[in-house]
């Protein structure tokens, strides 16, 4: 990034909006106010990033603050008429989706559904894990059940699988790991095993075919692996016997009652299937080189979701109505997508994604991410593709999407400063599986730091977004001046990667057009861990 900012060494943040510190380089703070007039206009002069088509060959797209306001106010009322919000699978998700529908049906689109499913427990009792002489334990402070898990009641011995208690420096934990470590194991009891060395599902199907009726996954006891987590099993594997994680302290209290106490395990729900969908668009241009443009539709069940992401939803469905209404034609083609599922996981994109085949992943040239983009204290940030705050670069191209923006904003005189690139929007099935991906962020729960807000404006020392994931994010929890600037900015960028010809990474593999079904990864490559949610910090732990 720091050959196409103009800089000053001011302070960028290590995480979104606060937390750790480094010496990096923003474009200089010209203007810190972020105000725009109400039409914002993406045709900025060019700098040189080395991408995107000479001034003179872009087209003109104009975006109002008026029409994205209008977008936020239906969303708000569809979410107040629905319970209070617009969650994946219910009936604000519906209205959401055939809304945005209906306004790019309007706009001349034909809509294609992406259809997938959501599965949803729906729990009888509370959850419980007990025994006689254990202090009473607490569901989301002690234990937690895990994603995938299977349902029942078992009262039961506990069988220790393996255990290196404590665990010594440089020694390996591998509980559960290998069918040998249940030789003995006494069937109908309750396998107490300590995670690390595999998949929670290795260990899991290890268990049940040594005939455990219920599986307790401890984290490990190294410093900063005592906590309760969060876990998940494989989606399609038929898990059935209940599955809980629980903390260190947890097992050791379990390890010291008397030997053969009983312990009593409740996972008391049922599963059910709820179909939902993704909403997508395509514009004409070469099909070979497609520009993903997203933002996800759906919100928390807590609230109306409207920073998070109404705005992104607004700023993606103005940007593909108006290329429509202007006839604006890119060279490459342009998909709009309105993803479902993400606060639950980046279900829509995953699936999305997950679900091409090899050539049709390598027929995407690039995905841009729009997702909490008019945050009411906000910073202004890029996802960080080039790996400078010190976490993985994202894929080929991807340092280049973060130029183009960093190009718009010094162009603007305003600041710009990069976020985490890991994978907690829907951006992230498209990086795990080699697409160049980038995006822009106005922050959510962190806190604005005094740097910040002498750099960005706002107050110092409160979140970015104080309502985030909760029933106050309405639309009064939006930041208009903020939107307006991130939408020029982001149709500059939808624009430039419309109209690109020859490969995106300077350096890298080919252009998608190019490439091979070889070239791409054949399966997705996904990390050992899934956002919880949308921006969220909390992980959902594979292993």
């Amino acid at each position: 990034m720091k050959a196409i900012f103009r800089v000053s060494s001011l302070l960028v943040c290590m995480a979104s909006c606060g937390g750790e510190k480094t010496n990096a380089d923003v474009v200089d703070a010209t203007d810190t106010s972020g105000e725009t007039a109400d039409n914002v206009d993406s045709g900025s002069e060019f700098h040189d990033s080395g991408l995107g088509s000479s001034p003179s060959d872009m087209p003109e797209l104009i975006l109002s603050r008026a029409a994205m306001l209008g977008h936020l106010n239906t969303l708000m009322d569809i979410a107040v008429a629905n319970d209070g919000h617009r969650g994946a699978g219910s009936s604000g998700y519906d209205a959401s989706a055939d809304y945005v529908r209906g306004e790019l049906e309007a706009a001349g689109y034909t809509v294609a559904a992406h259809e997938f499913n959501i599965s949803k427990d729906v729990w009888n009792s509370e959850a419980e894990v007990s025994a006689v002489g254990l202090d009473p334990l607490s569901y989301r402070e002690d234990f937690l059940i895990f994603g995938h898990s299977g349902s029942g009641s078992v009262t039961a011995a506990l069988s220790e699988v393996n255990l290196t208690m404590p665990p010594a420096d440089g020694v390996g934990i591998s509980s559960g790991c290998e069918a040998t470590d249940f030789v003995g194991f006494t069937g109908g009891n309750i396998a107490l095993i300590q995670r690390g060395g595999c998949s929670f599902q290795v260990k899991v199907s290890h268990a049940v075919s040594a005939g455990a009726s219920a599986v307790l996954i401890f984290n490990q006891g190294r410093p900063g692996q005592t906590a309760l987590f969060g876990g998940a099993l494989d989606a399609d594997t038929d898990n059935i016997v209940p599955v809980y994680a629980l903390s260190y302290a947890v097992a050791e209290a379990l390890i010291a009652l008397p030997p053969a106490t009983l312990v009593s395990v409740v996972a008391d729900f049922g599963r059910v299937e709820l179909p939902t969908q993704n909403i997508v668009v395509e514009t004409g241009g070469d099909d070979a080189r497609v520009v993903v443009v997203g933002a996800h539709l759906d919100s928390v069940d807590a609230g109306p979701g409207i920073n998070d992401n109404g705005s992104g939803v607004a700023l993606v469905l103005e940007m593909a109505i108006q290329i429509a209404a202007e006839n604006v034609e890119t060279d490459n083609q342009l998909r709009f997508v309105f993803w479902g599922g993400e606060e639950l996981g980046l279900l829509g994109s995953m699936d999305y994604v997950f679900s091409m085949d090899d050539a049709d992943r390598a027929r995407i040239l690039a995905n841009l991410n729009f997702d909490m983009v008019a945050s009411p204290n906000p910073v202004r940030m890029a996802y960080d593709a080039d790996g400078s705050m010190g976490g993985e670069s994202g894929p080929p191209g991807s340092v280049e999407i973060e130029q183009i923006f960093g190009a718009w904003f010094a162009a603007e005189g305003l600041a710009l400063q990069e976020t985490p690139f890991d994978g907690r929007s829907d951006y992230g099935p498209f990086i795990w599986t080699g697409i160049p991906a980038g995006g822009l962020f106005s922050g959510a729960e962190q806190i604005k730091t005094a740097d910040e807000a002498d750099i960005f404006g706002g107050i110092a020392g409160e979140s970015c977004d104080e309502c985030y994931h909760q029933s106050c994010d309405t639309i009064d929890n939006i930041d208009l001046d903020v939107l307006g600037v991130f939408a020029a900015a982001a149709s500059d960028a939808v624009l430039r990667l419309g109209m690109l010809s020859g490969p995106l990474a300077v350096q890298g593999p080919p252009a998608p057009q190019s490439a091979t079904p070889s070239s791409v990864p054949k399966a997705p490559i996904q990390p050992d861990w899934l956002p919880s949610a949308c921006a969220s910090h909390e992980r959902i732990w594979l292993r």
